[in-house]
């Protein structure tokens, strides 16, 4: 028998607004516990919400981006339960008209031929909220007399009320990869729209996974029920996290479908990361439990301009930015997906690719039509191979990041132009990008004063190349005598001796057509 796992992700979004949903003070981060708090956030008696309006604008954005269907009339509601982090008794969220609904977004994953799968995630709705304190569990004092205190839990109540955007997708992922791709996919479109910044590790993007699983026929076709009952597993914050928990639970629903026991009711269950496994909570509620109903210390939203305002001022979007960028600069796939994930490198790469682009255009009155294509890849592959990979590993090595550069779109551009015309090996180009990114010089002037410049007498060269042969006689007569992997330990002793000034390829020739005529004598 076959099983399909099917699930939906609720993403939990943290806003850089500078105050907090509905209460005056600062959202920023902070290590003291207890800073950012006011009586309103507290729960304080007497005191009123007032809605943030930087944070509506956020949620309409995001919305917008995903091409959902804006509610322009909304409102808050009133989510009642009881919990030491929510200090009111009650959470201000969103219920029968959010923010938005529909929408989607498309994520590619890698299939078993090499080539992606497009997969279009439908979203359920976008809603704001406040979000609640966080409790802290201390490791309990060791036991005095025999008897071990009660474990206590400390709150800190600086996150209490800090905007998020809920965004809860429709059940239709059906892998862990899946999964991750979407939720990259959904921090990528959140910093493009500057709306946070979305780093898991700080918890500004969380997520919750719901998973079921359902029988499959032969033939692919859907056995009984469209929808089993759903395990909810809480506040996975790492990417990683999630794959292993969704991994762990598919696995688990799977052994229990097949002992023939599959799940009965909606469960939510945690992740214990440390072993690996999921554990049981609570038999999950649905929305009557929560007792919803309008907050009536806050007005009903108007979004229709702010829908409109959102439309116009839309940023080009990821998926749209890898078109083009596959489309307008001839990059691989790979080397575009890593450009887009990046924002500030996306930057440079559009700032270097218009520096070579405006010198091939001089040059176009000069070239053929074939001439000027080959030169356009020629272009997009030396930036795949050097921006994108050499260059991104000399800043690791250094813990940089682009945004910290020193060297301009125009003098990278430059070093690009100087590998195209031959004018340095790649040997030397590495070390001219270590000491560009070094200083932020210009690379002709590195190339200069440092010699880094290509070997262009080919007599030279030539007296080099016969000296080393004369050197080393019994490696000539072991490539003589078939063994053609001594060709290359006598092209390193060459471009040792040069410096790595040297061609490559015109060293390989001068030796082979050098050791061919000694055979001959």
């Amino acid at each position: 028998m076959r099983y399909e796992p099917v699930i939906g992700l609720e993403v939990h979004i943290q806003l850089k607004t500078a105050s907090k949903m509905f209460a005056p003070e600062g959202s920023a981060e902070t290590d003291a516990p207890n800073r950012h708090i006011s009586p309103v956030s507290l729960g304080h008696p007497g005191t009123l919400p007032v809605p943030n309006k930087r944070a509506i604008e956020m949620a309409v954005r995001m919305a917008t981006a995903l091409g959902c269907t804006i509610n322009t009339h909304s409102k808050f509601d009133r989510k009642n339960y009881f919990y030491p982090d929510l200090p009111k008794g009650y959470q201000i969220s969103q219920f029968d008209l959010p923010v938005g609904s529909g929408g989607e977004i498309v994520i590619e994953t890698p299939n078993a031929q090499g080539e992606r799968n497009v997969i279009r995630i439908g979203i359920e709705r976008l809603h704001l909220e406040e979000d609640a304190a966080k409790n802290i569990h201390p490791p309990s004092p060791e036991a005095t007399d025999g008897q071990a205190p009660a474990p206590k839990t400390l709150v800190d109540y600086n996150r209490a009320g800090v905007p998020l955007i809920e965004l809860v997708s429709k059940p239709d992922l059906r892998t862990s990869e899946e999964a991750k791709a979407y939720l990259q996919e959904v921090r990528l479109i959140a910093r493009t729209l500057g709306v946070s910044d979305a780093d898991m590790e700080k918890g500004h993007l969380r997520c919750d996974a719901n998973i079921s699983l359902r029988r499959l026929n032969d033939d692919g076709t859907i056995e009984g029920e469209l929808f089993n009952p759903k395990t909810e597993i809480k506040n996975l914050n790492s990417f990683r996290m999630v794959e292993r928990a969704l991994r762990h639970e598919i696995d688990r629903q799977k052994k229990l479908w097949e002992s023939h026991t599959p799940p009965l009711e909606t469960t939510t269950r945690g992740w214990d990361d440390a072993k690996g496994v999921t554990v049981l909570q609570r038999v999950k509620e649905d929305s009557a439990d929560y007792r919803y109903f309008p907050d009536p210390d806050l007005p009903r939203l108007d979004l229709t301009q702010m829908s409109e305002e959102a439309k116009r001022a839309l940023p080009e979007l990821p998926a749209q930015k890898r078109l083009r960028f596959k489309e307008e600069y001839k990059l691989s796939e790979e080397d575009v997906r890593m450009v887009v994930e990046d924002p500030e490198l996306a930057g440079y790469t559009e700032d270097l690719f218009s520096e070579l682009h405006a010198w091939l255009e001089a040059r176009r009155p000069d070239l053929s039509e074939e001439e000027v294509e080959a030169k356009t890849s020629q272009m997009a592959r030396l930036v795949g191979t050097w921006l994108l990979n050499k260059w991104v590993g000399v800043l690791s090595a250094r813990k940089e990041c682009v945004g910290e550069r020193k060297i301009s779109a125009e003098n990278f551009a430059e070093l690009m132009l100087i590998l195209m015309e031959g004018g340095v090996t790649s040997a030397n180009a590495l070390k001219m990008l270590e000491v560009m990114t070094e200083t932020g010089a210009d690379p002709n002037h590195v190339m200069e004063e440092r010699g880094f410049g290509k070997m262009k007498d080919e007599a030279q060269l030539a007296s080099l190349v016969g000296k080393t042969l004369d050197a080393h006689p019994d490696e000539v007569k072991r490539y003589l005598a078939g063994e053609e992997k001594i060709l290359k330990f006598l092209m390193g002793i060459v471009m040792k001796e040069t410096e790595g000034r040297a061609d490559p390829g015109l060293v390989q020739n001068l030796i082979s057509v050098e050791i061919e005529s000694r055979r001959q004598k």
